[in-house]
Parts: structure tokens; C-alpha cells; sequence
């Protein structure tokens, strides 16, 4: 499995919900809302002023042996 910054938010919690506290520590605590279903990685760093970059290899990392 590996993560990219297109993916949306939604597809990857329906992966595996343990990968929100990822979106947590970087102050996305917002995954319940609607619009972060549909939203990408990417989108979402933007609009939370993170790196993206940093957020995916994380998460690839978390995702690497499932």
C-alpha cells in the first residue's frame, strides 16, 4: 500500500482508521466532517499550512508493512 498526496482523506481512514492520529498530530481534527471525506492530502495540508511531504511519509511508513 502506498500513500500519495491525491489520495483523499476518506480513502485512506477507510484503509485504516489507526492512520488518523497521523491527521491529529498535525491539528486535522476534523476527519469526521464531510468535506474531508472528499478532500486530499494535499488540499488539506494546504489549508492546515502543513508539509505534505512529511505527512506522506508517515503515513507510508505506518502503512508500509500492511
Amino acid at each position: 500500500m502506498k500513500i500519495t498526496k491525491d489520495m483523499l482523506i476518506g480513502e485512506v481512514l477507510d484503509i485504516d482508521r489507526g492512520a488518523a492520529e497521523y491527521f491529529f498530530a498535525i491539528g486535522m481534527h476534523c476527519l469526521g466532517c464531510p468535506a474531508s471525506r472528499g478532500e486530499t492530502i494535499e488540499q488539506a495540508c494546504n489549508v492546515h499550512g502543513t508539509n505534505c511531504d512529511e505527512l506522506i511519509a508517515k503515513l507510508n511508513e505506518y502503512f508500509k508493512d500492511k
